[in-house]
């Protein structure tokens, strides 16, 4: 007896799964860090950061179910993107408010533009991973625009971290989509 794949997944969309659930996992590492920084160094951010890390964590759930029904493994980036998440958020933290919000602005661009660029590419080839990447777009675009009211641009961190974070978000991707 052939077993049959679901009809409205694709292996592109199985590898864009995956590496989307390791990209939410670096951002619970990423908003984990900051607020334990946070603490100490921009206090009145906390409860915001908390509130996003939550965010993330649903989504990670929601790509982690999808690929349970997908019967797939999670991608072998998961734990260096929860790690490296974690280190870029302690770092950024102990920097302060406006690296804060300078970080999460650049993540988040760099996050929607490639979440805009999956929903294109896998229109009516696979609707799970549409409709699960659909779901996470608004809270995303939330954390950029909250994020970029608090940035200073004139400041030091942000015209340092900016190029610094989005060289790095779009080369865990890169990496992420040929592990």
């Amino acid at each position: 007896m052939e077993v049959l794949a679901r009809p409205t997944t694709t292996d592109r969309g199985d590898r864009i799964i995956k590496v989307n659930h390791a990209g939410e996992h670096g951002a619970v590492g990423i908003y984990t860090g900051q607020i334990l920084m946070a603490r100490l160094t921009a206090p009145k951010m906390v409860a915001e950061l908390r509130e996003f890390r939550s965010h993330e964590q649903r989504h990670r759930a929601t790509f982690g179910a999808e690929l349970t029904v997908r019967g797939r493994r999670r991608c072998r980036s998961y734990w260096l993107c929860g790690v490296g998440g974690f280190f870029l958020g302690a770092i950024t933290g102990l920097l302060g408010s406006n690296a804060i919000a300078a970080t999460t602005t650049a993540v988040e661009s760099v996050v929607l533009r490639h979440l805009k660029h999956q929903l294109a590419e896998l229109q009516g080839l696979d609707t799970a991973a549409v409709l699960a990447i659909s779901s996470i777009v608004s809270e995303e675009q939330q954390h950029h625009d909250q994020s970029l009211e608090r940035v200073r641009a004139s400041e030091f961190w942000p015209r340092i971290l900016t190029p610094i974070v989005s060289s790095s978000t779009e080369a865990v991707i890169w990496m992420g989509m040929r592990l």
